[in-house]
């Protein structure tokens, strides 16, 4: 059962987390959450965000009763921010409609602005928010860095090197051409700090030597 913040007694939090509590699916485990303050719910029904091991979370209280709910999965993730104030936090995140382990993201982005949380809550939901998406980003740095690898590993550039300018026929140009593309990709991937350093040499020496 997921428990109130020490000190914290408002009418009907007991209720959301209680609702909380019923969403999670087996294995899932709420590991920060936090509300809005009053002040900051006049015009509309407060709301409650939750970052689980499995996604984030939040909960829209009706006019009238019930909740409605909105997930996020993890991997969609692509950027949260936090604003503290005087009277409460802000946390506004940023999410790309995007398959478990996709390099590009597809269209569809959201941004989400959540206002008036508890600062020490909001502080908590998004260490956890930052955790996860530096997670998933190593995740798709580490799938990106096996593709290019799997589709350098087939180049054949030459016998024991370049093929000699202007010999070495149409079989021998085409795999130039293909080592050449590959080297672009993996200097793109360098550029935008997807491999180190040392992963681009390794990478550039095996397409180099036909490996």
């Amino acid at each position: 059962m997921i428990e109130l913040n020490s000190g914290l007694q408002e009418p009907g939090l007991e209720q959301a987390l209680a609702q909380l509590q019923a969403i999670l699916i087996p294995g899932e485990s709420v590991e920060a959450w936090a509300t809005q303050r009053r002040i900051f719910a006049l015009a509309h029904r407060r709301m409650l965000i939750a970052a689980t091991s499995g996604r984030l979370i939040w909960l829209v209280r009706r006019l009238v009763s019930g909740f409605d709910v909105v997930n996020l999965r993890w991997q969609d993730l692509s950027e949260v921010n936090l604003r503290v104030g005087v009277f409460g936090a802000e946390l506004v995140i940023r999410a790309d409609q995007v398959t478990d382990l996709a390099i590009n993201a597809q269209q569809g982005a959201r941004l989400i602005t959540i206002q008036g949380l508890r600062k020490e809550q909001a502080q908590g939901v998004y260490r956890i928010c930052q955790a996860q998406d530096q997670a998933w980003r190593e995740k798709r740095r580490i799938r990106e860095l096996e593709e290019l690898r799997a589709r350098s590993g087939g180049v054949q550039v030459g016998t024991g090197g370049y093929a000699p300018t202007g010999g070495g026929g149409p079989g021998a140009a085409a795999g130039t051409s293909d080592a050449v593309r590959r080297l672009q990709e993996a200097k793109q991937m360098l550029d935008s700090r997807l491999i180190t350093d040392a992963e681009y040499e390794s990478i550039k020496a095996r397409i180099l030597a036909g490996g």
